[in-house]
């Protein structure tokens, strides 16, 4: 209480009422696979697909940006997010080689610094290659051709006046042998450039003329000091090294560069501090199996830890792709035999998709990043409560096959869900199962509407952790997530006719005794009746004679 020593009017605040429970996103994915550059194994957050291009891409030989990298499909499965009502997501970039190496790979150099003639220590120039290092680029430094004279000093490019008084000597005054000739090789093309300067105004700068002239490199001048004669590039041969994607260069990779660790916080473990996150797809999983870097087993192992994580995290969905090209028969056996996961926090999606690739041709991909996208569409115009399914997926061509309904007949059961097309209703996503054997998580809208419910309380209630553990704060705690899930029941998210019959919560004496109140303890007991998707619509038809009653 706070203490009046001298006679006057005081303004106190206090808290009192309700403290408001707020509903936590359930919108936020995680994608985790390749990109051709960007942070490595770290969560990065992207808001939109512009976002995504600028932070992954690289130069291409048009020279716009693109995320696309080729047996790669994080770049079409984060498209396809956005393009399907997601609004913002977490993106791992994957660099095999750092987590079984314990150490950090070096990648391909994006640029190449040229020695100075001064000294092999000060760079002269930044070799940046056009359209990304996809190839060796090899640089060559010439001495200047013998008929080349430096240019006379034009205006104030002559020397000046030091301190002192004296004739400065000026880094672009052309002195000595501020000329030399650059040759520039790539895929067999070559580009020859005589008599250049690093002089800024000189009229063959550098920078200007292969600007202008060179179709492979680009060049960013280093800042110097010194005369302009001992900034000249080191006459000599340099190569800026390509690139090297693991997924068409038969690199080296494991299960365990996609898992990556907690303490390392890199692959699909670094995702533990992004709290938001709701959902995790791994589109580039079955792009390594396609390539023969992993085999089934190595993406069954994968895709264990994933929902290893997922279910010790408690607030996420593991989007699970099937292997690409199985036939119906051949998804039961990767269902119940390969995998045979059995888990509420996983939902596995089959067949994979058609769509239009980046250079228009048609290309299949998995269709986690759909899903997704999906997920977060129905939360957003529905409610988390909605079952992400009898949802049109955009942005396909179709399904790489055709089910039917005797098909997804033997495959709904076993909790794969279809992805069909309709006549005169496009193509949807038709299933919401989990794969949990307990009928009471069947449905993936359960799950999920329970990880909202679950983690809003959660963060809601952390007012309490330290209160006096008496009545007034169970009353208290029963009060906010009384008014809480009154919301979610009026939101219809809740089964019943009231909010009696579609929940409880109970905080009192009887659940608190005194042992536990002296070891600290305060327990709050929530039952929730969710409402469940209406899978199966019966409508009985009968013959009626007509006629009175």
């Amino acid at each position: 209480m706070a203490e009046y020593l001298s006679p006057g009017v005081f303004i106190e605040e206090s808290t009192s009422g309700p403290r408001p429970i707020e509903g936590v996103s359930t919108t936020t994915a995680a994608f985790v696979g390749f990109a051709p550059s960007g942070p490595a194994n770290t969560p990065v957050f992207i808001a939109n697909w512009q976002q995504f291009v600028d932070t992954f891409g690289t130069i291409d030989a048009s020279g716009r940006k693109t995320p696309f990298m080729e047996g790669a499909y994080l770049a079409q499965s984060v498209y396809a997010y956005f393009n399907n009502g997601g609004t913002r997501c977490y993106v791992v970039r994957l660099v095999p080689g750092e987590v079984t190496s314990g150490k950090k790979t070096v990648e391909a150099a994006r640029s190449l610094q040229l020695p100075s003639r001064a000294s092999s220590a000060v760079p002269s120039l930044n070799i940046v290659a056009r359209g990304g290092v996809q190839s060796d680029v090899i640089v060559e430094i010439l001495p200047a051709t013998p008929e080349a004279k430096p240019d006379a000093p034009q205006g104030n490019q002559g020397k000046g006046k030091d301190a002192k008084g004296n004739d400065a000597k000026d880094a672009d005054s052309g002195e000595g042998d501020g000329l030399f000739t650059m040759k520039v090789t790539r895929d067999g093309q070559t580009e020859r450039f005589e008599n250049v300067s690093i002089g800024k105004r000189h009229p063959r700068n550098v920078t200007e003329v292969l600007t202008k002239e060179s179709t492979l490199i680009t060049i960013e001048e280093v800042t110097g000091a010194g005369p302009l004669a001992e900034r000249v590039p080191e006459v000599g041969t340099y190569v800026l090294q390509a690139a090297t994607n693991v997924l068409t260069s038969g690199g080296e990779m494991n299960n365990q560069d996609f898992v990556g660790s907690t303490d390392g916080r890199s692959g699909i473990e670094s995702l533990e501090i992004a709290e938001e996150v709701a959902m995790i797809a791994v589109p580039d999983l079955m792009g390594a199996y396609q390539r023969g870097l992993l085999d089934l087993d190595g993406v069954k192992a994968v895709q264990r830890a994933l929902i290893d994580h997922c279910e010790r995290n408690a607030n996420r969905m593991a989007i699970l792709d099937t292997p690409p090209d199985l036939t119906p028969q051949q998804v039961v056996k990767w269902r119940n035999v390969d995998t045979n996961f059995d888990s509420s926090y996983a939902a596995m999606y089959y067949p994979w998709v058609t769509i239009a690739g980046p250079d228009g041709r048609p290309m299949t991909v998995p269709p986690s990043g759909f899903v997704a996208g999906i997920y977060a569409r129905t939360d957003i115009e529905r409610g988390v409560h909605k079952a992400p399914a009898n949802e049109l997926v955009n942005g396909i061509l179709r399904p790489a096959l055709q089910i039917s309904k005797s098909e997804q007949d033997i495959l709904n059961p076993i909790g794969v869900n279809c992805i069909r097309e309709f006549p005169g209703m496009g193509v949807r996503v038709w299933g919401a199962r989990t794969l949990s054997s307990d009928a009471r998580w069947r449905y993936v809208p359960v799950r999920r509407l329970f990880n909202f419910v679950e983690q809003s309380i959660n963060r809601g209630t952390q007012w309490a952790v330290f209160e006096p553990n008496d009545e007034n704060l169970w009353f208290r705690v029963r009060r906010d997530i009384t008014n809480f899930l009154t919301g979610v029941w009026r939101d219809g998210a809740l089964f019943g006719n009231t909010a009696r019959e579609a929940f409880y919560v109970k905080c009192d004496a009887e659940l608190n005794p005194a042992d536990l109140r002296d070891r600290g303890i305060m327990q709050i007991e929530v039952a929730l009746a969710p409402v469940k998707p209406a899978e199966f619509i019966v409508i009985r038809f009968s013959q009626h004679a007509g006629g009175g009653e």
